[in-house]
Parts: structure tokens; sequence; C-alpha cells
């Protein structure tokens, strides 16, 4: 079975969750005998496609973007020539070009659209965009909610309803690298253990000025792994609070990464809107048996993190709450295990990569046979 994915960023350009999420699904269908396809806009297109691991990438000139909406209007004829390779189309929400690309490029094919996350930011130009997306939603074939959490409160997602089926993002321990006893030794030299990890792209919604106020007076350290459009406002406030117990380590290798996560007593995702669909970061720490503390905004971040199971989930937007669920697992080391163990757990039995292969192989199969069901019926 072939599959074409088309979203407007992806690796080696960006490194991401949506991008993780992608990469994901694309690796852990391999074993049910899926082939994929990644056709993405780029700022510095490669002139041929891009072999990795999952997927066979595609790359076309990225001419502008207007309120984070990638264009790249040779997407249009590169998306065409793809569908027509393709047994399924799988696109990303949210990215309004993509509704314009496959609207002037009507295919056959079946296809499934993951809804990642609501438009929030730009809420005016949401109801301008509105009939657009309406004419989108109805073409496509099936449409995926990562959570039922964010199911039961996006209005977009309700509105098509009876398309919806739920599969939560997964990911698989073996596409991420084995981190030896030696670069571990190395990791906590340098950064210590038993601090507090955040890890992805400091981006508006993540709720990072929420948490350096959090820091202000805490007996804890705090180390952020990531780079983005907020990194100098952040490293500005943090200076401008006097933080020494914060370090802002930048871009970190998946290497770097695994091992942070083994050295943490916990991760910490302090997001307060709805942007923040899932969190593939806590699906990280749930893997390597780390608890989490995350924020109570009504989407699948606390699908994965339950609240006194797996971590803790406070109050959205308070910077108490982060600091006292802070010093709590700071202070009760076996609590913080107790949650690393059950997080694990639960990591095994609903997010790991070859449930999210399958449920995503059985998506895909259904809607192949449906298809085909309705070509023999036109004949």
């Amino acid at each position: 079975m072939k599959v074409l994915h088309f979203y407007r960023t992806y690796f080696p350009d960006s490194q991401g969750g949506l991008e993780e999420a992608i990469r994901q699904i694309c690796l852990n269908t391999i074993p049910f005998g899926v082939e994929s396809r990644v056709l993405t806009v780029s700022a510095s297109p490669s002139v041929s496609p891009i072999e990795l691991a999952e997927a066979r990438v595609y790359q076309v000139k990225k001419h502008g973007e207007f309120a984070s909406c990638s264009v790249g209007l040779g997407a249009i004829e590169k998306y065409r020539e793809l569908a027509a390779w393709a047994d399924v189309i799988h696109l990303h929400y949210p990215w309004p070009f993509a509704d314009v690309v496959r609207l002037l490029c009507p295919s056959n094919k079946p296809s499934v659209l993951t809804y990642h996350s609501d438009i929030i930011r730009q809420s005016v130009l949401k109801r301008v965009y509105a009939p657009l997306e309406k004419r989108y939603l109805a073409s496509i074939d099936a449409v995926v909610s990562t959570s039922p959490n964010y199911l039961a409160g996006s209005p977009t997602l309700q509105s098509v309803a009876e398309k919806v089926t739920t599969i939560p993002l997964g990911i698989n321990h073996n596409s991420y690298p084995q981190v030896g006893d030696d670069h571990i030794d190395k990791c906590r030299l340098e950064y210590g253990s038993a601090f507090f990890l955040f890890v992805g792209v400091l981006r508006y919604y993540k709720g990072l000025h929420i948490l350096l106020d959090a820091m202000v007076g805490s007996s804890q350290s705090l180390l952020i792994a990531g780079t983005g459009p907020m990194q100098l406002k952040l490293k500005r406030q943090a200076k401008r609070l006097g933080l020494s117990n914060v370090r802002f380590l930048g871009y970190v290798s998946d290497t770097d990464k695994m091992a942070l996560l083994q050295l943490c007593r916990a991760v910490v995702l302090p997001s307060h809107l709805r942007s923040e669909a899932f969190g593939v970061t806590l699906l990280e720490a749930a893997m390597m048996g780390k608890p989490m503390i995350s924020a109570e905004i009504g989407t699948g971040t606390s699908y994965v993190n339950i609240h006194g199971e797996t971590g803790l989930v406070v109050k959205a937007g308070c910077c108490d709450a982060l600091s006292e669920a802070m010093e709590e697992l700071g202070a009760d080391i076996q609590a913080a295990e107790r949650m690393g163990v059950a997080a694990h757990r639960r990591y095994q039995k609903l997010f790991s990569g070859e449930i999210l292969g399958e449920n995503y192989r059985t998506l895909y199969a259904g809607l192949q046979s449906n298809n085909e069901v309705l070509s023999n019926r036109g004949r």
C-alpha cells in the first residue's frame, strides 16, 4: 500500500512534535506493508527526493508565509503527480494551503486527515477561512483525532463527528538512539541529575514564560532543550528574573535528548493554550519511565498524563501551581519513581509504535477497500 503525506514542514528542515508524529506514522506502518512519501515545502528545497528511513521526502520551493501558513506554488503540480502514485492520501491539519491544493487537484484516491490542532491564534482569519475549510473537510473520507479529549473540546471536529475516529499518537523506542553509559556519564557531569526538563520548539503556546516565573525562588533546577521564535525573549526574561537555576541548551541531538530524559527527575510541559494538542515530549517521557507535569487545557496532554497516576496536572497559566508541582516531585523521589513506572505502563498500553502502526494500517485498508467497492459500483 502506498501513502502520500502532505504537510507544510518536515525533516530535515524542521524538528518539532508534528514532524515527529508524521515520522512515527510512516515508520510504524512499514512492518504492515505501507510505503510512504512525504510532500512538503522548503525555503531551500532539495533538487532530488530525500531518502529517510521512514519515507522518501519531496520538497518544493516555499514562496512565502502568511499567518504561519506556508505557501509553495510548486506543490500543486507535485501533489497531483504524487497523488496519482498513492493508494491513500494522508493530510495533516492545520495548513490552509493544503485545502487549496486539494481542491485544485481533485482525486479519486481515498483520503484521511489527521487533525493535530485547532486554529487558535488566528481567530479572525479563521472566520474568513471557514467556508474553504468546510469544503475541504467535506472532501475528506476520514478524520483522525489524536485523543478523545481533543475531540470533545473541538467545535471543528464536532462538526464532522460522523467521520472522526480516535488514534492516539505513538512512538517506537527503537526509532530513538540507544545511549551508552559513557554518554550518560558525560551528560551527568555537564548537567547534573534530578533536574526538570523541557524539550520542544520554543513557541508562544508552550507557556515557557509561565514556567520561568515559576522558577523564581525555586529550589529545583530546569533545563530547556530546544530552539524557536520565543528563544531570545525567554532568555531576556530569565536574565531579568535572575534565574541561576535555569539553563537554555539550544538544539540537542536525539542522543543527548535520550540521555537527558534518563537523568531528569520529570518532564515539564507548561503549554497553556489548545495549540498544544498532544505533546510528543510527554510520550517520550512516558516511554522513558519519567513522570510528567502538564497543564489542564482540555487536550491530549491530559490523555497522556493522568493526574496523580503518571504525573501532575496543574491549572493552566498558573506559575504557583507549576512551582508547587515541581517542589512536590523534587522532594518525593519515591512518588516520582512510582508515577514514572505508571507512565511507562500507560505508554506500552496505548502509545507504542506498534499500536500506532496497526491502527493506521487498519484505517488505510478500510478506506482502500471502501474506495474499491465504490469504484466497482460505478462501472
